[in-house]
């Protein structure tokens, strides 16, 4: 193992190479998959996935390219070029609201 890196590689261990490799796996499927509820936009239709983690966070993958099929971020690419993370749609943000009040969507544990 080099004392240089920034993390580890347990090159001297397999073993541990093996558990972090399958907890790596572990953590993308929990972060990055699961616990997702599809919400589509009740303006446009459009379909997000959504997860609430707290009240005041929540993580959202966009299904398809936002500008092709919302309206909103279709104007805001017409615009011109988005520099950073674009605004949101507010349509979008009222339905995963709207999602959250009817018990459709649920904030994780």
């Amino acid at each position: 193992m080099t004392s240089w890196a920034k993390a580890p590689d347990f090159a001297d261990r397999p073993e541990r190479r093996e558990e972090v490799r399958a907890q790596t796996v572990l953590d993308k499927e929990h972060y990055m998959e699961s616990g997702f509820t599809p919400i589509g936009c009740r303006t446009c239709g459009t379909e997000v996935l959504v997860r609430k983690h707290s009240s005041h966070q929540r993580t959202m993958q966009w299904t398809v390219n936002p500008a092709d099929h919302c309206p909103v971020f279709r104007e805001m690419a017409a615009a011109g070029p988005v520099f950073g993370k674009p605004d949101t749609c507010p349509n979008l943000e009222k339905t995963i609201d709207h999602a959250l009040a009817e018990g459709l969507l649920e904030i994780d544990d």
